[in-house]
């Protein structure tokens, strides 16, 4: 399946993508995605239920209907840094031994298609496509082989950050990674049944309409399966909880010289059976 929130900032419905790229509301059988609607029993019921039995929206998808955050009521959003060693080396820093583990404020988090907004002061924001990964069944002390049955699906993140801000005004990376409008999340939550193996994911991004970066999910360091369970010695992860996995190389960053992103920019980015976002650049 293909979940999905829709509808104007703040007030998005439920829904999910039928076979024909139409969006179906599921309002009357769940309040949101989110929650204990992420849980896999709930998603298997859903999994049952008829598309074409439920309500069609007007309206094309990223077209002219809006879709917010692909998970709604999201209590944390989880970075994992240096997670592809070709992003490592264009940063020049070593491969970690362990998961380099930050926050993005769910403040940060946004729809899809929606502006990301240059904050004040702001010189050197950047851009990274990012394996989103939803935590459906909570727990913590999760071994890694039982790892991915926590996982409720996947999406697309932009893991948005200003470099400044995160390398070069002291403590740690979290205030450059967590501005509003940093964390676009969707289109769609693909459930994950549709999903066999994270780790053969095609992912990629654009700046008008200039490829930067051009990955395979099968580079990361840490895998997914490692990463949930890592991060579970540290925190009960709960249903919603969303976890950007890292990005691969061609940030503006890694560029000789580096190069940011500027108001009027349009980004493109997407993996491969996730979909895609496109965000215009704007001066907060």
């Amino acid at each position: 399946m293909k979940l999905l929130r829709y509808g104007p900032k703040g007030q998005e419905k439920p829904g999910l993508l039928d076979a024909d790229g139409h969006v179906r509301d599921l309002s009357a059988r769940v309040p949101d995605i989110a929650g204990a609607v992420l849980d896999p029993g709930m998603l298997e019921r859903l999994s049952h239920i008829a598309p074409e039995s439920l309500p069609l929206v007007e309206g094309v998808p990223q077209r002219d209907l809006r879709l917010g955050p692909c998970v709604g009521g999201v209590g944390k959003f989880i970075g994992i840094g240096l997670n592809y060693a070709d992003h490592a080396a264009e940063t020049g820093m070593p491969v970690p031994a362990e998961p380099v583990v930050f926050n993005k404020w769910v403040s940060a988090i946004s729809g899809p298609d929606d502006d990301v907004e240059l904050p004040r002061g702001s010189v050197k924001t950047d851009w990274e496509v990012e394996l989103g990964v939803v935590i459906g069944r909570g727990g913590k002390y999760i071994s890694r082989e039982a790892a991915l049955d926590h996982v409720a699906g996947y999406c697309v993140v932009n893991d948005v950050s200003e470099r400044e801000f995160q390398a070069e005004r002291g403590g740690t990376w979290d205030k450059g990674k967590g501005c509003d409008s940093f964390g676009p999340i969707g289109p769609w939550l693909v459930t994950k049944d549709e999903v066999p193996n994270p780790q053969a994911l095609a992912l990629w991004l654009s700046v008008d309409d200039e490829m930067r970066q051009n990955g395979n999910t099968a580079t990361m360091v840490f895998p997914v399966d490692e990463i949930v369970s890592y991060l579970s010695r540290f925190m009960s992860l709960r249903p919603g909880d969303v976890i950007a996995t890292g990005t691969p190389p061609g940030v503006g960053m890694g560029m000789k010289p580096p190069v940011f992103l500027r108001a009027g920019q349009v980004i493109r980015l997407g993996i491969a059976g996730l979909g895609s976002q496109t965000q215009t650049v704007v001066q907060g």
